[in-house]
């Protein structure tokens, strides 16, 4: 007896569909796997056999084989334990090979027959409904997350004898054993915003570093922040979410794949729907932070996508560690290689970094730090000058003033103020950027801001007279003319004028900052 069932894998965040081809022949009783496979995927056999035993089906004394297709793409850390187990139920004629026409199987078996939730199923039923599939017979904790999509049946089943019972009953009468899976996307879009804890309300004055923060926000652009200790980076750092832009569908449908694939789906929410905030600590490891491992797996950069990735004490990531992100915000992605292939996940992210400047953090107080230069200059050199290049914005954050401490008439401008003209900025990119591929302005490449970034002659004098003063590098020069962009879309301007361009200057690296 032969039986075929469609399930799906990912490679990277990219779905494919995999045949299973079981074959039940006369022989010795042996089970054999075929198809390209790692040595850990042919332990799903003895899972198999021992789930239907404890579900009351012995498997028969036969020569059982299983192939999985196409077999020239190597295969690890697929679970395929469902299909191969409904495979042989089809060959066994327990069940029927003509209800699982178009339809896909995915789930992970236990010993005692029930079905557990596998990573990756997101974009595995994407992949599927691309490809013509009507029905995906998923775990029961798995059914959510895949009824996201619309356009595509997805029925979720706890244990084999729920599926055989499911798929054993009469078609027109199926619904009524198990429903079929329904997730509302509109109301999970609809006052999907809430907040965080922190709020600008709460940072009393700091008007400089939240006007910062606010075109950080407003033009996803990374950031760099220096000061004492004590002085409000760490509270500014974790206000940057109340602020940022709603992700459209499109986005959330990306980030919620990332961490479908990365098993890191909050429970009992089938996508993420507001932009990821990850604060990683500085012992993190490399593979942590990028992602890797044997099986490769999505790191902290990639699971910060369209968010925000906040390195508190930068300098002590370690210099090694902060070249790792040099080409991820670059290229906006990270590519691992292995033997079995490379491995290519998404990080554009905000790169929001806050630092001492100094080992003891009170330069350039001489009554408190008692740091010599040497030692400032080889704290400071762990941060490598190419990483520093592709901060947009630098800022120190000095000691609050005792009269903002004390203002008690004085009322604070709340988050959701800041966030409302973050929110007209985007649309205004929005519009400026249609059709190009291009979301927010620190995206923009140095052929693009010839384009969407036309200068007059007094904006062109006034960066040349900057540009020949300072010594600033090519970069900067450009990074200056996209940061004065997002401040323009703040105020509601078409154009950027010299006022722009004087205050994205003054965001520019201090002087302490070279950088190794």
């Amino acid at each position: 007896m032969y039986s075929t069932i469609m399930t799906g894998a990912v490679h990277g965040i990219t779905s494919y569909l995999l045949r299973v081809e079981t074959n039940i022949s006369s022989g010795l009783p042996s089970f054999h796997m075929v198809g390209f496979m790692s040595a850990e995927m042919r332990e799903a056999g003895e899972r198999v056999r021992v789930a239907l035993k404890n579900a009351g089906i012995s498997s028969p004394s036969a020569r059982i084989t299983v192939n999985l297709a196409p077999a020239d793409i190597p295969k690890r850390g697929i679970v395929i334990d469902l299909p191969v187990a409904v495979g042989e139920l089809i060959c066994m004629e327990l069940l029927r090979q003509e209800d699982f026409e178009n339809v896909l199987v995915a789930g992970e078996l236990g010993l005692n027959g029930e079905i557990r939730p596998v990573r990756g199923i997101l974009p595995i039923v994407q992949c599927a409904k691309q490809q013509g599939i009507r029905l995906c017979i998923l775990p029961k904790e798995n059914e959510t997350e895949g009824a996201v999509v619309e356009g595509i049946r997805v029925v979720g089943v706890r244990s084999i004898n729920e599926l055989i019972m499911y798929m054993c009953t009469a078609p027109d009468r199926r619904d009524r054993v198990i429903p079929p899976a329904k997730v509302d996307v509109q109301a999970l879009y609809s006052g999907r915003f809430r907040g965080t804890g922190a709020d600008f309300r709460d940072v009393r004055g700091q008007s400089f570093a939240k006007k910062a923060m606010e075109i950080a926000a407003a033009g996803f652009h990374n950031m760099l922040m220096t000061g004492p200790p004590g002085t409000g980076k760490s509270m500014l750092a974790r206000c940057m979410p109340g602020i940022l832009p709603p992700m459209s569908f499109e986005e959330s449908m990306e980030v919620s794949a990332v961490y479908s694939v990365a098993g890191a789906l909050p429970q009992g929410a089938p996508v993420i729907l507001d932009r990821p905030f990850l604060a990683p600590h500085h012992s993190i490891t490399g593979a942590a932070l990028v992602g890797g491992g044997i099986i490769p797996m999505p790191g902290q950069i990639s699971l910060a996508h369209r968010g925000v990735l906040f390195m508190d004490e930068l300098p002590e990531f370690g210099r090694e560690l902060l070249d790792l992100l040099r080409q991820p915000l670059e290229e906006h992605s990270v590519t691992i290689v292995r033997q079995s292939g490379s491995y290519s996940y998404p990080s554009r992210f905000i790169l929001l970094g806050a630092c001492n400047p100094c080992p003891c953090g009170y330069y350039p107080d001489r009554n408190r730090c008692r740091c010599t230069s040497s030692q400032i200059r080889r704290y400071l050199s762990r941060i490598s000058g190419p990483l520093l290049d592709r901060m947009d914005l630098y800022l120190t954050v000095p000691r609050a003033r005792i009269d903002d401490l004390q203002s008690e008439g004085k009322q604070e401008e709340s988050s959701a103020q800041v966030r409302s003209r973050v929110m007209e900025a985007c649309e205004r990119q929005k519009h400026r950027f249609r059709d190009s591929g291009i979301l927010f302005n620190a995206d923009m490449r140095p052929p693009d801001l010839e384009k969407f970034c036309p200068l007059g002659s007094r904006e062109k004098g006034c960066l040349r007279e900057l540009f020949e003063t300072s010594g600033m590098s090519v970069r900067a020069y450009h990074r200056i003319i996209r940061v004065a962009r997002t401040i323009a879309d703040l105020e509601g301007q078409e154009n950027i004028r010299e006022n722009h361009l004087y205050l994205a200057y003054s965001f520019r690296r201090p002087e302490d900052l070279k950088g190794g």
